[in-house]
């Protein structure tokens, strides 16, 4: 089995080493990751600048890995679809420094990661160790190596990965492993205004979480009961429940909506009005 090991935090994380150290007895791990820092990136992908890839020796013996100066999905895209004389059998993502739990998926690397394998046709794992605090990987890549294996036996949906968070605790502290959903996450948000040397203002956000969930199902839950969480993720994001009443709504335009809306400015690419045919003023 060849593993594409990617993340968000960047090639020289622990975390992403962890992760490869406890993936190697598993088949032939190759890592693709970004150059640096790629935290709340989202799925974001480089399309007006070139990529740049480096094979660069790895701190774990025996592991062929790039860097990237991209994005996660980058990196995944590059490693499956460009540099790997095939793709990989399976892409995962971590591990991550902090949770992914919740709405924290949205803006996520390290899930974009996994997701752009799962876009790709490939089975796709996500891990986080659920602290900010002094960590230590031992026992989310224990769990991530047990999971692989699981993923390699039984198989996983085409379109869904699995999204794994731990808690930073030791195993013997831990409260078992818990299948759930996506809790309700929100932050509250704080935009600190201050003013550059130049006099120039500008903002830094910052914002404490807020978990709204109280249902045991919940992923945010599980993280607070000390279990690991797992949730399947689709990309998805259809609501299909909505569908059949939005069907209903009258979506049509009427064939005299055109004669009866009043002209407005034509705008070119520029953004700037552009003067109506006759030479009158916009």
């Amino acid at each position: 089995m060849q593993i594409l090991v990617t993340n968000d935090d960047g090639i020289w994380a622990p975390g992403i080493a962890a992760l490869a150290e406890a993936l190697r007895p598993l088949g032939e791990v190759v890592v693709f990751a970004p150059d640096r820092e790629r935290s709340a990136i989202g799925h974001a992908i480089t399309m007006h600048n070139p990529l740049r890839v480096e094979e660069i020796p790895f701190p774990v013996e025996g592991i062929q890995a790039y860097v990237v100066n991209g994005t996660p999905s980058d990196c995944v895209k590059l490693g499956a679809e460009a540099i790997l004389p095939r793709p990989p059998d399976l892409v995962v993502s971590g591990i991550n420094l902090g949770p992914n739990l919740g709405t924290d998926v949205i803006y996520s690397g390290t899930v974009s990661g996994a997701l752009e394998g799962v876009i790709l046709g490939i089975p796709a794992v996500a891990v986080s160790l659920a602290t900010y605090a002094e960590a230590d990987f031992e026992v989310a890549g224990r769990f991530a190596a047990h999971l692989v294996r699981l993923v390699q036996k039984y198989g996983l949906p085409p379109d869904t990965l699995l999204n794994v968070n731990v808690p930073g605790l030791p195993l013997a502290d831990l409260a078992g492993v818990k299948v759930t959903r996506l809790g309700t996450r929100r932050y509250r948000n704080v935009f600190d205004r201050r003013t550059d040397p130049r006099g120039k203002v500008y903002y830094w956000m910052a914002g404490e979480v807020l978990d709204l969930d109280d249902d045991p199902e919940a992923d945010t839950v599980a993280i607070s009961n000390n279990l690991i969480s797992v949730t399947p993720l689709r990309y998805d994001l259809t609501h299909t429940g909505f569908l059949p009443e939005l069907t209903r709504w009258p979506l049509e335009l009427a064939k005299d909506d055109q004669a009866q809306s009043a002209p407005g400015r034509q705008y070119g690419c520029s953004g700037e009005p552009s003067v109506p045919q006759g030479g009158g003023q916009p």
